[in-house]
């Protein structure tokens, strides 16, 4: 009975969120050109307002935890395990007071209204997963950004997002060189729950009636810790709150 509601309002949902798409593009594309970051960032801003504001139709529900945990001004580097696109829209949404950008794939980077503008130009940085020198080089472009303007940053270590909720092995490498890069930094743990249900049958129907959770846990300074114990206490701390 749920999987049959859930087509008429995935069809009501790809509606919202195609005019949602369409619409920011323009206003992304005079904000930035006309007005320069501020406006551009504001315009993201109610992008991901929206975006998450569509899944409502979906009977979805957002709960996030210790907001008050998440540092202000200083470098962010925002880990967090990885389920569905909806962790990206979230993130952006409820972090934007810190600037989140993102270290997306370079498909990502074309074809997709919005998105695409956004990934471009709102200083998230593409990698080519297929080219190791590439994407090595753009993580670190990335830290350096953040360091440089007291930004923050995502990373899902995983890589590729769990399609059950269930935790993959988190990769070392991205999360060290962004450390490297950005020392002021301190590393934000985020469990994400739930988020997978919004694609349990695939990309058509939705999941309905879920309620998505991000649990902000404490910060870590980078520059008063070794690497190997952030890295470390950011899995133990992310995978043990999964449900």
């Amino acid at each position: 009975m749920q999987k049959i509601i859930a087509y008429p309002l995935s069809i009501i949902y790809y509606i919202l969120f195609g005019v949602t798409l369409i619409v920011f593009h323009v206003i992304q594309w005079l904000a930035f050109n006309l007005f320069g970051y501020k406006a551009h960032k504001k315009s993201v801003d109610w992008l991901c307002f929206f975006l998450v504001a569509n899944t409502y139709v979906l009977g979805t529900r957002y709960k996030i935890r210790n907001m008050d945990k998440i540092p202000v001004g200083v470098p962010l580097i925002i880990a967090a395990n990885h389920q569905s696109f909806y962790d990206i829209t979230t993130i952006g949404w409820f972090f934007r007071k810190v600037h989140p950008k993102f270290i997306s794939k370079i498909e990502l980077g074309k074809g997709i209204p919005s998105i695409s503008y956004n990934l471009r130009n709102g200083g998230s940085v593409l990698i080519n997963r297929q080219d190791p020198r590439q994407s090595l080089a753009a993580i670190k472009e990335m830290g350096l950004y953040i360091e440089k303007y007291n930004r923050s940053t995502v990373i899902f270590p995983e890589g590729t997002r769990s399609k059950n909720g269930q935790p993959k092995a988190f990769a070392v490498n991205g999360l060290k060189i962004l450390c490297r890069n950005a020392p002021s930094s301190y590393v934000l743990p985020v469990t994400i729950n739930n988020s997978w249900k919004m694609t349990r049958w695939g990309s058509f129907p939705f999941g309905i009636g879920n309620k998505i959770e991000l649990i902000i846990h404490d910060p870590i300074s980078v520059r008063d810790n070794t690497f190997e114990y952030v890295f470390e206490k950011t899995e133990k701390e992310i995978v043990q709150a999964i449900v």
